[in-house]
């Protein structure tokens, strides 16, 4: 069986703010394509930022979000816990993750979590 995976192409208004916070969260720029950018962790995250088309982000307004499931909640939060929107930092959901959320410079909702035992 083949290995499947999908990877979110998310608009940006400002690539180089959205490069920086996705590096702290533990993305790496592995291709540069200009207003194009691919980037990966290395451990199965991968993300593209596109250069977002005139209208296409209106400040507040921003319907895009994304999961990032991890085994290391905990690391991840510690290099953004000032930017942790709940400010409990991590906890158990009633969904059953164990998550918390952050939002990007675009207000992109960024959810970081992973099943809990």
């Amino acid at each position: 069986m083949e290995d499947q995976r999908a990877t979110t192409i998310l608009p940006c208004n400002d690539l180089a703010a959205s490069l920086a916070f996705y590096e702290r969260l533990g993305f790496r720029l592995v291709s540069d394509y200009g207003d194009y950018k691919i980037l990966e962790d290395g451990k199965g995250w991968h993300l593209h930022l596109n250069k977002a088309v005139l209208g296409w982000l209106v400040p507040g307004h921003n319907p895009f979000g994304i999961y990032l499931y991890t085994d290391d909640v905990d690391g991840v939060a510690d290099r953004v816990r000032e930017l942790i929107i709940e400010k409990e930092g991590p906890s158990l959901k009633p969904w059953g993750c164990y998550e918390f959320a952050v939002s990007d410079p675009d207000g992109t909702l960024v959810r970081i979590g992973r099943v809990a035992d």
